[in-house]
């Protein structure tokens, strides 16, 4: 089942899929360019994954110091990151090379602590899509992210729709591509994650207790390219949905 939380009429909304565009809670259909479309779910902590695909370690290769036998890179990110479906994005005036990262992102469903990888799927409520933006000109210490890469206001993307994990049969077998412009620019596969879904969940749940409506962001292919204002981004999942969004400059924020 795929699920949608939109803000419309002065309240915010469950919604399903309809063949006019949405059906709210109430049984309301309305267009799908009638509502404003928040994440798909009540957020909790969000817990992003850097370099979890081996070609797009390959891609910033030059940059890098990490090897293969490094923990996780994961970092976190505060609500304020958050936007929805055809939402808009800021580029800040100074940027020389801002990027997309088209993500599979894993919601928790129940509480998750010291869960051996075995144990781990029961803890998936489902997924939705991530568009997860960074500045690349603010990177410090060779690609270990930092807050002005990665936590910026409007550059974390969710939805547009919360699909169900017993919706997804292999979450590990999922194409994903970045259109820019209509032009695709990124491909890839969950298949390739350098650290699967349970790996994560063992991992993270060893030190921190995962609670329902966190979400973990699983990393992104290789494909990043530079993206300008007006740009129009879609980042596509298989079977999960296709995220839209449009970049800006700082007036737009009046910045």
């Amino acid at each position: 089942m795929k699920t949608a939380r939109v803000a419309y009429g002065g309240a915010i909304h469950s919604a399903t899929p309809h063949e006019d565009g949405l059906k709210l809670g109430d049984g309301r259909v309305v267009g799908e360019d009638a509502v404003v479309w928040l994440p798909p779910f009540e957020v909790g902590t969000i817990i992003a994954l850097g370099l979890n695909y081996a070609d797009h370690v390959k891609e910033l290769s030059k940059e890098l110091t990490v090897t293969a036998k490094d923990e996780p890179l994961v970092f976190l990110k505060g609500p304020g990151s958050l936007v929805g479906h055809n939402a808009q994005s800021r580029r800040p005036k100074d940027a020389t090379f801002m990027h997309y990262e088209c993500e599979l992102a894993v919601v928790i469903g129940k509480p998750a602590k010291a869960v051996k990888a075995a144990d781990a799927m029961p803890h998936v409520a489902g997924y939705t899509v991530c568009n997860d933006y960074a500045i690349r000109d603010y990177l410090e210490n060779w690609y270990r992210p930092n807050l002005r890469v990665k936590n910026r206001d409007t550059c974390t993307v969710l939805g547009p729709w919360f699909v169900d994990a017993a919706d997804v049969p292999d979450p590990h077998a999922l194409q994903l591509r970045t259109l820019v412009n209509g032009e695709v620019t990124q491909r890839g596969s969950t298949a390739d994650m350098i650290n699967d879904i349970p790996a994560l969940i063992e991992y993270l749940s060893s030190f921190m207790t995962l609670l329902p409506g966190d979400v973990i962001l699983t990393g992104t292919p290789d494909g990043v390219v530079n993206v300008n204002e007006g740009d129009e981004v879609v980042c596509e999942i298989e079977g999960i949905g296709a995220l839209r969004n449009t970049i800006v400059g700082d007036a737009v924020f009046g910045r």
